[in-house]
C-alpha cells in the first residue's frame, strides 16, 4: 500500500464503463486552462478516462487515443475546445513547445498522456492522475492535485465519487 499525503486520493476501478463514469465526473467540473495529466504504462486507461472526461465536458464527438496524430481537438456545441495530446512519441518537452502547447493550454481544458515525457512544457499547476493496471477489469488511479484550483477539484471530485459509486 502506497504511503499518500493527505491532498492524495486513490481509487480502484472496477472496470472501462466505471473508469468512464468518474472521467464523466471530472469532464463537468473541468473549466478553460485546466490541464489534466495522465500517466501510466499501455493498457493502463488513459485513453477511457479521457473518453468520460470529454464526454461529461460535452464534447460532440467520442474521445479516441491521438497516439499517431498526436493531438486530437473535442468540441462542444458552443464552439468550446478541449486538446488532448499523447506525448507517448515526443522526446522533450521543446518538441511539445513546438506543438504550440501554450495555445492549446489557453483554448481550453487540456489533458496530457504521457506528461512526465514534457514536464518541463507543463504548467506547475495541474491535476495528475497516475494509472496502474491491476487485472484485466482492474485499474488504479491516484490523483493528486497540484495547485489549490485542483484541490478543489478533487475534493468535489471525491464528494461526486462517493456519492454515486
Amino acid at each position: 500500500m502506497p504511503i499518500l499525503d493527505p491532498n492524495s486520493f486513490e481509487f480502484i476501478s472496477r472496470g472501462a464503463d466505471q473508469t468512464r463514469r468518474i472521467g464523466i465526473r471530472l469532464g463537468g467540473m473541468v473549466k478553460p486552462y485546466d490541464v489534466i495529466c495522465l500517466s501510466g504504462e499501455l493498457g493502463a486507461g488513459k485513453t477511457t478516462l479521457t473518453q468520460g472526461i470529454a464526454s461529461g465536458w460535452g464534447a460532440l464527438d467520442r474521445a479516441t487515443s491521438p497516439t499517431f496524430v498526436l493531438v486530437k481537438n473535442y468540441r462542444r456545441p458552443d464552439g468550446s475546445e478541449m486538446n488532448h495530446l499523447d506525448a507517448y512519441r515526443l522526446q522533450s518537452a521543446f518538441e511539445a513547445e513546438d506543438l504550440d502547447i501554450d495555445r492549446m493550454i489557453n483554448s481550453g481544458p487540456f489533458i496530457v498522456e504521457w506528461p512526465e515525457r514534457i514536464l518541463a512544457a507543463l504548467p506547475d499547476t495541474h491535476l495528475w492522475i497516475n494509472m496502474t493496471w491491476l487485472g484485466d477489469e482492474q485499474r488504479g488511479l491516484i490523483i493528486k492535485p497540484k495547485g489549490n484550483r485542483y484541490k478543489i477539484m478533487l475534493e468535489n471530485l471525491k464528494k461526486e465519487m462517493i456519492k454515486s459509486f
